[in-house]
């Protein structure tokens, strides 16, 4: 079941995409960040346990970003990442977004969901406030995508 994460999913959440953190897989989390953003996530619960989550952040004015979308390893291939995404367009719809991107070191996932690759200097200035906060910046390796919804 897919649903709107709450307070008491965080440290679950946390402990989901950190795994992958540090796999250096993707970026990871405090959990002050995810506290103040916890209604931008959403979760995959399956018997009580958090088997995935992703989270949509309003970047401008029609433009979102996906993050942090992590599924526990021993559950991946079972479109529950596809699913989590999915939700998040559903959600971007509603919200009247009209475009999502994603910086990601996993860039076939993203492209099998309908993203396409762009230059990071294709995206808006003002997600770069985050990026300068980030331990990997200025030498990102993520790729960056984009899709029009």
């Amino acid at each position: 079941m897919i649903r709107k994460a709450d307070i008491g999913d965080i440290k679950d959440i946390q402990e989901l995409i950190n795994f992958y953190a540090k796999k250096d897989q993707m970026l990871p989390r405090s959990l002050n960040e995810l506290y103040e953003n916890v209604r931008d996530f959403f979760v995959y619960e399956k018997d009580g346990k958090i088997i995935g989550c992703v989270a949509l952040h309003v970047a401008w004015d029609d433009l979102a970003e996906i993050k942090s979308l992590a599924v526990l390893e021993t559950r991946q291939k079972q479109k529950i990442g596809t699913s989590l995404v999915k939700a998040v367009f559903e959600d971007a719809k509603k919200l009247k977004v009209r475009r999502i991107f994603a910086l990601t070191y996993v860039p076939s996932f993203f492209e099998r969901c309908g993203f396409k690759k762009v230059k990071h200097k294709n995206l808006p200035h003002k997600i770069w406030s985050e990026c300068i906060r980030c331990v990997k910046f200025p030498d990102c390796e993520e790729t960056a995508l984009v899709i029009d919804i």
